[in-house]
């Protein structure tokens, strides 16, 4: 099984001809996505040829639903129309947007998911500035490299894009059910939470890695809910042991202040749940593996 995206999910790209979305969109139709059309106003009624396969251009989301069944649109849109583009996708009540875009300003991310709990969360954000979410073998919506792993028994909830891979990576072997990259920056639509609550409810999953960083309290009300809500194991890590008191590092939501938000802080709250924290990416790898070996 899978969690937010399966072989039946019907995929379009806003900003598909662009040189981004073109780059992905080739990507994603090699890993196998059924990606049945991308949106462009000023390209509407032509088509993209991608090795053989032609992927109509539509006016809007609204009409791509209508003209294919999508359920799913992956955001390759510039940062300065973003914004619109996801709001557009809420308007037309798509199920999944999935936003890569990186750069969207805090005030943007938060007035188009401020909109979607307005309109009723009919739409689920993914995003933005992450790799999007993979199901092996099914669907990749996004920029997750399609040929690092395989079907398998492992859910992956990450804030990192390259930690994804790399855990992906490390546990080829196993596999995954299904990868859901959330993204680091201040504001994000699908949390650590809505991940651990339908990897918990996933039969296929049996076993769940969850990746933070330094910042926030976002791994903290992880815990909580971990410790409340998931009987299955549950092995994590946080990115950011080295990074100096008080700098920004990396991601926009990095930011530390005191002992709030340390990686040594959060370590210590998933622990006190009964997660276990690898220090490195490796070490993590190791103790999920025995942890589905116990």
């Amino acid at each position: 099984m899978a969690i937010f995206l399966t072989k039946d999910s019907k995929v379009i790209v806003q900003g598909m001809t662009g040189a981004t979305g073109m780059k992905h969109t080739k990507l994603m139709l090699a890993d196998g996505t059924d990606i049945v059309g991308g949106v462009n106003p000023r390209k509407a009624g032509t088509e993209v040829d991608f090795d053989g396969t032609a992927v109509p251009v539509f006016g809007s989301v609204k009409e791509a639903m209508e003209k294919t069944g999508a359920d799913v649109t992956v955001v390759f849109v510039p940062p300065a129309f973003a914004k619109a583009a996801v709001v557009e996708a809420i308007d037309a009540e798509i199920p999944l947007a999935v936003v890569i875009t990186e750069g969207i300003a805090v005030h943007d991310s938060a007035a188009f998911w401020a909109y979607a709990c307005e309109k009723g969360n009919k739409t689920r954000i993914i995003g933005p500035n992450c790799p999007g979410l993979i199901t092996p073998g099914q669907s990749n919506a996004g920029i997750i490299p399609g040929d690092i792993t395989k079907p398998g028994r492992i859910g992956l909830v990450s804030k990192s894009g390259t930690l994804t891979y790399q855990m992906m990576y490390e546990l080829r072997d196993i596999g995954f059910t299904s990868a859901v990259g959330i993204g680091g920056d201040p504001v994000i639509g699908t949390t650590h939470i809505d991940a651990l609550a339908a990897f918990e409810a996933d039969p296929d999953t049996d076993l769940i890695v969850m990746i933070g960083e330094i910042g926030g309290d976002a791994e903290e009300r992880a815990a909580d809910f971990i410790k409340a809500n998931v009987t299955k194991p549950v092995v994590g890590y946080v990115a950011g042991f080295t990074a100096p008191e008080g700098k920004t590092m990396g991601h926009a939501g990095a930011i530390v202040s005191g002992s709030s938000g340390t990686a040594q802080a959060k370590k210590e709250a998933l622990e006190a749940a009964g997660v276990k924290v690898g220090k490195t990416p490796s070490e993590t790898a190791r103790l999920a593996r025995a942890a589905l070996s116990a």
